[in-house]
């Protein structure tokens, strides 16, 4: 049996006070269902431990977070030594009701942009306004990063984390690295 190792393999690059790093492996839980179900959110609620986000938020205690993807789907981040257990759980709890559960783990990739710079350097790359009166701590926004699909979000003072496609991590981590080698331009 093989370990599982994250795409971009603890990858880090620094550059004007801006560091992107690759976090690890990373457990992920797409999940799908009517928000209207009251049952939906109670059952989520109590086997993640958090309250379900309201729209373009992330809410997040400890090393569990929950974003809000679409009208119908959020993100359910936990330990990835977790994810299988807590997926078993939620198809348990919630048989016979309108939901979607997968593990998306392994076809994603986390990367953390923290630095006095860091919104700048996403913003060079997403057409959102990551200014501090626009997108503060706990929101998110799904989006195009450069050529790809992407996911943003302020985790706290100069912090943020993307995700995006495990097949596109290395190029969006190349394009943050060169983003903030290039330096800031006062945008933001």
């Amino acid at each position: 049996m093989s370990n599982a190792v994250s795409a971009l393999n603890g990858k880090v690059a620094t550059a004007n006070g801006v560091t992107v790093r690759d976090c690890g492996l990373q457990g992920m839980i797409s999940m799908r269902g009517t928000f209207e179900d009251e049952n939906f959110f109670t059952v989520l609620s109590h086997i993640i431990g958090l309250e379900i986000p309201d729209v373009r938020t992330i809410v997040s205690n400890g090393d569990r977070s929950v974003a809000w993807m679409s009208p119908d789907e959020l993100l359910v981040l936990v330990p990835y030594a977790d994810v299988n257990g807590i997926v078993a759980q939620i198809e348990e709890a919630l048989q016979g009701s309108h939901f979607l559960a997968v593990n998306v783990s392994d076809a994603r990739s986390l990367i953390a942009i923290e630095g006095a710079g860091a919104a700048e350097v996403i913003a060079k790359n997403v057409p959102v306004d990551l200014s501090a009166g626009a997108f503060g701590e706990g929101m998110v926004r799904r989006t195009r990063m450069a050529q790809v699909a992407a996911a943003v979000w302020c985790d706290g003072a100069d912090s943020y984390k993307v995700i995006c496609f495990r097949s596109v991590s290395t190029y969006v981590f190349d394009l943050l690295a060169q983003s903030a080698k290039d330096g800031l331009v006062g945008a933001l």
